[in-house]
């Protein structure tokens, strides 16, 4: 007899999407609050809040859950929580909002949820940079997103009243909820999850591959929420999945389905909010890699990995699967890690991120033993009509 399905961190998979006579009384009375309009990253928040994907959140968090969570990558209850999911306004917002009170939380002027404030507070975002981020730096993308934001911190429970803005991939757009039936139907117990937000090469599939050995299906979870703008549009990376997936996996061992989070580039720190999400989807594994969850130089190659040795025992439930650097190894002729062989530098095909883009950018398929030829037809598509000043038409 199969195992049950892992359960969702912290035991209960919170749902505040309200429903029926209840949801059509709170939004009539979310017409008579006060506003708050919502960021894109305030948004994939308020949906991965109210879907269960941030369970045990059950809305933006309170101060003393803030402090724990920075401080300690823990909520006060314990559990493994390492990146405060805050709701930011700027000091003239913040005068107009009392503790106790409750807002509306709207998009584009659209009402689509109600907030009860329960904390206001005013943290020292230095701190939280270098203790989330492990840098103040003004670059970093993360950082400069949290500055932005503003400097009042409002904490308190959420409820959606009214359907949240349409998802561009409907029909890969699934809810912990959703996920979690599909695993059981499948028969799947065991299930690894691979984030990305770039597209799959080889070292990517080779990794997957070894995970799904071991486990009974393989989750490809695509972050599609904001990135930074030189990374490539989730569209087009949705069209090379399907390429690389129709032609070259099992198709009844691999599920596919977007995470609506934002990148915050926290490095190891996001890599743990990554895992507790999967594990909220029904993931009982979660691929780390180098530099998970990383930008520019700020992280070690492997700190991500190391990371999930600081946690409490017991405080996350998900296994993180850590994996080496991979590459093709011409004295093999296969994949390889470290680990795995004792070839040298120049018997390795490892190219750089700018060395790809720039062998797309001239129309150049990089050699097959790093990317499938499906996939780099897609991406120098995608650059030469960047380069005309034209969108690419996305198909599939």
């Amino acid at each position: 007899m199969k195992k049950p399905i892992i359960e969702p961190h912290g035991g209960t998979l919170v749902n505040r999407v309200l429903a029926g006579a209840e949801r059509a009384k709170a939004f009539e009375t979310a017409k008579t609050l006060p506003v708050i309009e919502l960021s894109e990253r305030n948004l994939s928040d308020l949906e991965c809040i109210a879907t269960g994907v941030y369970s045990p959140l059950t809305g933006f968090v309170t101060e003393a859950e803030y402090k724990s969570v920075v401080d300690t990558m823990h909520l006060p209850s314990g559990l493994a929580f390492s990146i405060p999911i805050t709701l930011q306004v700027s000091e003239e917002v913040g005068k107009t909002v009392q503790t106790g009170s409750e807002v509306a939380l709207a998009s584009g002027g659209q009402i689509l949820a109600t907030m009860t404030v329960t904390d206001k507070y005013q943290p020292d975002q230095g701190a939280e940079a270098t203790k989330v981020y492990r840098t103040d730096d003004a670059k970093h993308p993360g950082v400069a997103a949290m500055r932005e934001a503003g400097p009042v911190y409002l904490g308190g429970p959420i409820s959606v009243v009214a359907d949240l803005p349409a998802n561009a991939f409907p029909d890969y757009h699934f809810t912990p909820e959703k996920t979690r039936a599909a695993f059981t139907e499948k028969g799947w117990s065991t299930v690894v999850a691979f984030q990305t937000r770039n597209p799959i090469h080889r070292a990517h599939e080779y990794i997957t591959k070894i995970a799904l050995e071991s486990v009974d299906g393989l989750f490809i979870n695509p972050l599609v929420g904001a990135t930074k703008s030189d990374d490539i549009p989730a569209d087009v990376r949705m069209q090379c999945y399907h390429a690389l997936l129709g032609n070259y996996y099992a198709q009844n061992r691999v599920f596919l389905g977007v995470y609506p989070a934002a990148m915050r580039y926290a490095g190891p720190r996001e890599a743990i909010l990554h895992a507790l999400s999967r594990q909220n989807y029904g993931c009982s594994h979660f691929i780390v890699g180098r530099d998970h969850a990383g930008v520019g130089n700020y992280y070690g190659t492997y700190d991500a990995q190391q990371i999930f040795d600081d946690l409490k025992p017991g405080s996350l439930a998900i296994t993180p699967l850590k994996f080496e650097n991979s590459f093709y190894c011409n004295r093999t002729k296969q994949m390889a890690t470290d680990k795995t062989t004792s070839s040298k530098a120049e018997e390795r095909i490892s190219l750089s991120g700018t060395k790809v883009r720039e062998m797309l950018g001239n129309g150049q398929i990089p050699p097959e033993e790093f990317s499938r030829p499906e996939v780099a037809k897609i991406l120098i598509e995608f650059y030469r009509s960047k380069k005309e000043g034209r969108r690419l038409k996305v198909e599939g």
